[in-house]
């Protein structure tokens, strides 16, 4: 699995056509997943640990020690298959190492659904739909996660 998290103040997602906003938050982390083929739940597990406990949000002193529960702020989580485009080939991008859209689904929400487990409050966009995210980015602070399996956590 891949994340891209970004530390926002606020961001918003919309499906286009019905101007439907189906995931918002203020200050908090709006976060990007990628599936690629062999991932499994215990991936999700590990990375929904691992957004849990990271110490990006700024204290008193403007420094990055506290958690995104430590300051009552959310997540908004959204699928996004490009993370796994491959350009090796040319310039038009190939996905064929991202996870087929119902294993993917399964482990993003799987994902989700530790998060808000523990207690965090979770928006999420609209899997497999075209969507308009609108952020504003705080800092700028982003991260990128990595899984190749439960003990092998990159970022």
């Amino acid at each position: 699995m891949r994340l891209v998290i970004q530390r926002v103040r606020k961001a918003k997602v919309t499906v286009p056509g019905n101007g439907k906003v189906v995931g918002q938050i203020g200050p908090g982390l709006f976060v990007l997943v990628g599936v690629k083929k062999g991932d499994t739940l215990a991936d999700a597990e590990v990375l929904a640990e691992k957004l849990l406990k990271l110490r990006v949000m700024a204290d008193k002193e403007k420094k990055m020690n506290l958690s995104v529960g430590d300051i009552g702020g959310e997540f908004l989580v959204v699928s996004q298959f490009t993370l796994y485009a491959d350009t090796s080939g040319g310039n038009r991008p190939s996905f064929i190492n991202a996870a087929e859209p119902e294993e993917a689904k399964k482990v993003y929400e799987h994902l989700v659904s530790r998060l808000k487990e523990k207690g965090a409050k979770v928006e999420t966009g609209s899997f497999g739909d075209y969507m308009e995210i609108e952020t504003e980015l705080d800092g700028p602070v982003t991260i990128v996660f990595t899984t190749k399996g439960p003990e092998h956590l990159l970022g």
